[in-house]
């Protein structure tokens, strides 16, 4: 179980410390804006300039402070019907700033400091289920091995999936009894590779009929993590490759002097350049979505990075 074991590690660990980045990125930022406002103890009254900026209808406020300082600053509120353009508009500011920074004078308005606050918990709630999926895996596999197995014999599958988001390939095990054929997906394993055509298994958790979760035990002790349930036949979204005259691996087309030992590419590789892509997405998505702001847009490009990771380790990658 050694490979799996990893994965799963790697699952949580980019789970986790990708949210421990966003969550601390925001929070720090977050700590700034409420102490700033904290200082913001003088009052002044400005007046609106503009309104309906942008998708979130934010006002622009013209003001001066008490040094005679003229501002224009974009304000977000919650209220937008509330400001139209020419329209009186409270600010706080601290008095003893050089360049003081204006906020909405209303207590109401938070929507600046809600929006540092509440992707934390949004993140939470994602971070959350991501961690669990790992857990009930490793329940459901400790608890399906301890119960009891019967022999078949197994046929190695491996196959190609559509959905862009996940790991472009996935094991099979076509499993052969008395009462018919059955397929369950595992989780990639050392000793699945380059296996014999057949091989003797002890299949736990799967009764006859049965359609849950089975976990493969092979000749040498080996225990497979399953994915999914116990099939009665073949995946439809799934081209595996014995099925097909195209060559799956580029490596194939290549002819290897005698005794060359092949062995298979970390899927770390891909796992970094998955990350990168989800670095780069993320990127993208918060310069449109936070007008280019610094905070907003690595808030975003931390999150998508995380989030594409794990699930990218979700999906059982395999060499």
């Amino acid at each position: 179980m050694r490979h799996p074991l990893r994965t799963g590690l790697l699952g949580v660990a980019v789970t986790v410390l990708g949210y421990a980045l966003f969550a601390a990125w925001l929070g720090v930022h977050a700590g700034r804006y409420l102490d700033a406002r904290d200082r913001a103890t003088a009052r002044t009254t400005g007046v609106v300039v503009e309104d309906g900026v942008g998708d979130d209808e934010d006002v622009r406020v013209r003001w001066t402070d008490g040094g005679g300082h003229l501002h224009v600053q974009r304000f977000g509120v919650y209220d937008t019907g509330r400001y139209g353009k020419g329209e009186e508009f409270g600010v706080a500011y601290d008095p003893a700033a050089g360049r003081p920074r204006g906020f909405p004078a209303d207590p109401d308005e938070t929507a600046e400091e809600d929006d540092l606050v509440v992707p934390v918990f949004l993140g939470a709630a994602v971070a959350l289920p991501l961690t669990l999926v790992w857990l009930w895996r490793g329940l459901r596999f400790r608890l399906t091995a301890r119960r009891p197995g019967r022999p078949m014999t197994a046929r190695v599958r491996v196959g190609t999936r559509r959905a862009p988001w996940r790991a472009p390939t996935a094991t099979w095990l076509e499993l052969s009894a008395p009462e018919g054929r059955h397929w369950q997906r595992v989780m990639w394993h050392p000793a699945l590779h380059e296996p014999p055509a057949e091989l003797p298994v002890t299949v736990h958790g799967a009764p006859p009929g049965s359609r849950r979760p089975a976990v493969p035990v092979l000749p040498d002790g080996t225990r497979l993590v399953p994915l999914g349930r116990l099939r009665d036949r073949p995946p439809a979204a799934v081209l595996f490759h014995d099925d097909t005259t195209v060559r799956a691996d580029l490596r194939d087309a290549f002819v290897l002097p005698p005794g060359t030992a092949v062995r298979p590419v970390p899927p770390w590789h891909a796992g970094l350049r998955t990350a990168a892509a989800g670095a780069a997405l993320g990127t993208v998505v918060g310069l449109v979505m936070t007008h280019a702001t610094l905070t907003g847009t690595v808030a975003v490009a931390l999150s998508c990075t995380a989030l594409v990771t794990s699930v990218w380790t979700l999906s059982a990658p395999q060499p």
